[in-house]
């Protein structure tokens, strides 16, 4: 997102109210400018903690609002922990005090404790856990009620939720065992509430995105790294315009995956139900191997673990 970005008030997603959470830097700042862009007041949400989750400092939350204003937009900070029960509910109910709804609810958040499983300490495992899976439900289940109300009530809902998985939850990455597993779970939950919120008007989709942050400059330094010149495919703002279309009106599907990365966006295709073999019987533990070969065989490769040998 450019110094020059100028708020649109006629944009794809005027006047929609939407919250953003972990949107200090990387990926979340670059939703939260591109909402705010098109048309968006914006709650911008981080508590400011380290990579691995420590600390609190609400100067990179203030930054995003400034930037946010200086374009001409709303916007307001809040640093609730969003995988506090409380706290998620108060950061929705700021959204709605403050502009009067909610309309879309990003959920960006996440840390990493990246270590070989046999390596992993059970706190390393809550921790990744907490951030990513409970900082995701506690959010959406806040305004999950919000949302409800206005429909049971009587008044027409479009809203939208946008969970974030990762190549990581789709497809496995070592020495993330943890972080993949949380992620997969974001997939997993993203899909089911697809389906039990749709009868509210509630849409929820999910993205895998390859970007810049500070969990992938580490982990991945030269798939990262920022070219001299020419098109910055690692740069998270081209994540941005995918999440913004998620969250608006004009979205119309929901319960899909989108990976993105660079200018490449495509539709995950997650488990399936492969060949089968019937017996129309009881196997035999014996019988049981030949059978699963042939069915692997007959099946699909799945991808490949990210950082597996080849």
């Amino acid at each position: 997102m450019s110094d020059s970005t100028v708020r649109n008030p006629h944009g794809i997603c005027a006047d929609r109210v939407v919250i953003v959470t972990g949107a200090g830097r990387g990926l979340g700042r670059a939703h939260a400018l591109a909402f705010a862009a098109e048309g968006a007041k914006v709650v911008v949400n981080d508590v400011g903690a380290s990579l691995g989750g420590d600390g609190h400092d609400l100067g990179p939350a203030a930054e995003v609002v400034e930037e946010i204003r200086a374009m001409g937009g709303e916007a307001i900070v809040n640093d609730d922990d969003v995988s506090d029960w409380d706290g998620a509910g108060r950061m929705i109910r700021q959204a709605i005090d403050t502009f009067g709804n909610l309309h879309t609810l990003v959920c960006n958040a996440g840390i990493v404790r990246d270590r070989m499983i046999v390596n992993m300490s059970v706190d390393e495992w809550d921790a990744v856990m907490k951030v990513h899976l409970r900082g995701m439900f506690c959010p959406v289940r806040h305004a999950i009620d919000h949302w409800r109300s206005l429909s049971k009530a009587g008044t027409p809902v479009d809203a939208r939720v946008v969970t974030t998985s990762s190549g990581a939850g789709l497809f496995g990455s070592v020495s993330q065992g943890n972080y993949s597993a949380a992620k997969a779970g974001i997939a997993a939950f993203t899909i089911v509430s697809a389906v039990e919120l749709d009868r509210y008007g509630i849409k929820v989709n999910g993205i895998a995105p390859s970007a810049r942050s500070r969990m992938t400059e580490e982990a991945f330094a030269d798939m990262m790294k920022k070219p001299e010149s020419g098109f910055d495919a690692m740069d998270p703002a081209n994540v941005s315009p995918l999440v913004v279309w998620l969250g608006s009106t004009a979205c119309d599907v929901t319960g899909r995956m989108f990976e993105i990365a660079g200018g490449q966006l495509s539709v995950a295709d997650g488990w399936q139900h492969g060949a089968v073999a019937d017996k129309g019987a009881r196997y035999e533990p014996v019988e049981i191997g030949s059978v699963v070969h042939r069915l692997v065989q007959e099946g699909p490769r799945p991808a490949p673990v990210y950082g597996a040998p080849q």
